[in-house]
Parts: structure tokens; sequence; C-alpha cells
């Protein structure tokens, strides 16, 4: 059973409404369908240590011996954040040599470097530092870029920090498949000027069907233990000197503004909804006190208008352009081409496809 469709209908059990995802549902109980797909996830991560020891004991085993002969035995990807520090020491903790790759896209914080800087000298990691264009979807860039390092130093395993306990929950609308390079290319060849994107590893096909062939498997090590933020927060602090950021993902200035001011703003979109619904989902905190953290500021205005000010000399760009950017009607991702498109799916016909942009241009 399923309650009627209501507007201002609010979950009696995350902090998500109708409102801020019309296509949520709800079952007799008031629960939202982004409540019961967190449950199902969940249902399959250990709550206590006893319960995660004997596979996480199997996955460290597993990564020793595939390390064995080898300078690592597994490749982490390090922003400076919550996640990837405390898979950091996770790692060295239980005997495992990583090799930490960070993606410098121009945009990380002081207290990031700063961050960063700390968690190698203490954990005596070696660092890869991959330098990108702009923030032209780093997660993207990302994805490729672990996978080409790992075959290049011959390492089999990635350790991912997706984790059900506190991102699960997204509703749809508010993000689009960070894979779909056809998607990225046509929004950078009608919006990104004349400017040659010459080192973002874009993901064609000829680069997946490597990494198809490399044998590389990734493992979401906080999916095999009880992880709980608090608690990790005050792990890292105490031991490795880490110093905490005004938000989630705050490590970058440029996502601190994407998601603190820009998302609001035009796309009515406020993750902070999200990611503290993850948070009561998963008994980390209630719904009450999830509802007066969201009340607050997402940062300060003086922060805003600093970060703006920054965003727009990063970008080449005038305020007086990004106000207009802003004014502007919102565009979706599929108003561009995408990975579903015809040419996408059928490459035999892709001579034909100047043709295509022609008329598109002609009729537009």
């Amino acid at each position: 059973m399923t309650v009627p469709e209501q507007n201002h209908f609010a979950c009696s059990r995350c902090i998500l409404t109708k409102a801020d995802a019309p296509n949520l549902t709800f079952d007799e109980d008031g629960v939202c369908d982004q409540c019961r797909s967190f449950d199902i996830a969940y249902a399959k991560v250990p709550r206590t240590w006893d319960e995660a020891e004997p596979e996480l004991n199997r996955t460290v085993e597993q990564l020793k011996a595939a390390g064995k002969g080898k300078p690592y035995d597994c490749l982490i990807g390090l922003s400076g954040g919550v996640d990837s520090t405390y898979i950091a020491y996770l790692m060295k903790q239980h005997g495992l040599r990583p090799l930490a790759v960070h993606f410098d896209n121009g945009w990380n914080t002081e207290l990031a470097v700063e961050n960063i800087d700390r968690i190698v000298t203490r954990l005596n990691i070696d660092l890869v530092t991959y330098v990108i264009d702009i923030e032209v979807l780093t997660d993207h860039a990302i994805f490729w870029a672990l996978y080409d390092i790992a075959m290049r130093n011959r390492i089999k395993y990635i350790i991912s920090g997706v984790n059900v306990a506190t991102e699960h929950i997204m509703p749809d609308g508010w993000n689009y498949e960070k894979y779909d390079a056809y998607n990225i290319m046509d929004i950078y060849r009608k919006h990104g000027g004349a400017r040659k994107l010459s080192n973002y590893p874009l993901m064609d096909r000829r680069k997946w069907r490597k990494l198809m062939r490399s044998g590389i498997e990734q493992i979401q090590i906080l999916n095999l233990i009880p992880y709980d933020v608090a608690e990790v927060r005050e792990t890292i602090e105490r031991e490795l000197g880490w110093r905490p950021y005004t938000g989630k993902h705050h490590e970058s200035i440029f996502t601190r503004f994407y998601q603190g001011y820009l998302l609001p703003r035009k796309f009515g979109v406020d993750k902070r909804k999200a990611h503290l619904s993850n948070l009561v989902c998963s008994g980390q905190m209630t719904r009450d006190e999830a509802l007066r953290e969201f009340q607050q500021e997402i940062y300060s205005p003086e922060e805003q208008r600093e970060d703006l000010e920054f965003v727009c000399k990063k970008l080449q760009i005038s305020q007086e352009e990004f106000e207009d950017f802003m004014r502007a009607p919102p565009r979706r991702h599929l108003d561009f081409e995408n990975h579903k498109w015809f040419f996408a799916r059928y490459p035999i016909f892709k001579p034909l496809l100047p043709l295509w942009r022609l008329y598109k241009r002609r009729t537009a």
C-alpha cells in the first residue's frame, strides 16, 4: 500500500519531503522509498566489530597475498576528507601497504592540504598527486585515474570509500551518472568555450575496454565494518591530528560552493538533507537532531561571498556572467548528448554525426 501523493508530505523517518523530491513514495507508515532502499542495503553491513572481523580479516589477507613481492598491497584515493582519511588509517592498522593518490584540481582548501600532509607523514604512506584540469566532474576523472595508476603499479585492488552508512540516500534527479563521457563532452563542447581539456582523463570506449581487461577489483571496505562517523572523526583527530571541515566534502572549495550555494539557489537541491537522512537511518542521529542541524546555515554568508569571488576568478568569468547563469532556466543532463543517445548506442553511424549536429543547430 502506498500513501496518496501530497506535495507537502514528509517522511516519518528521515527528513526528506515531497517538496525536496517529488518522486518520493511513502508506505502506510509514512516511510519514504529512500529509507526502504537504505534498509535493504544496510542489512548487509555488520553492526559490531565482532561481526565484522572474519570478513575484514579475510579481505586483509587477500590484499596482502595480492601485494606479495610488490611495493604496494592496494591503492586508495586520499582527499583529506573523513572517509578517505579513515581508510588510510584502517589500512595501516591492519599492516597493509597502500599507495595513496590525491587528485589536485586546483580547488583544495588550505586545511585539506594540511590534513593530507599530516596523514601521509604520520602513517608513512607513499603519495602520488594527479593533476587534472578544472573541476570537470572530478568523480569521472578519479575513476579512470585510479585504474590507470593501479595498472601502472601492478596493484590488483582499489579500496573505495563508498559506504551505505553515510551516503546511500540520494533522491532521483539530485545527481547524474558520473561516467557518461558523451554527456560531459557535449556540455563542454557547448559551454566550455575554446579551451581544450589537455589532461582530463575522459573515460572513452578504449579506456573502458582496457579497464575491463585489467582484472582490477574495487573493495568497499567501509561496508565491511560498523562505520560511525562521530567515532571515526574522534579517532582520526586523536591519532592523525586531522582537523574537521565545516561540512561534508568541504575539503574542496568548489564542492563547498557547489553544494552550499549553487545547488540550493539554482536547482533547489540541498544535499545536506540526504546526508543527514543517511545518519538518521543508520542510527547515528535522531530525526529531531537532523532537523535542528538542517536549520543551521549551510556556511556563513561571508565565506559564500569569498567563495563566489574565488570561483569566478578561477573560472575566468565575471560575477555578472555568473549571475546571468544563475538566472537562466535550469538545464537537465538529458538535454545533452548522453550514453543512451543514438550515436552512442550505434557507433557505426558516427560519420553522420557532423550533419546531425549541423541540423540541430539550425533547428534550435
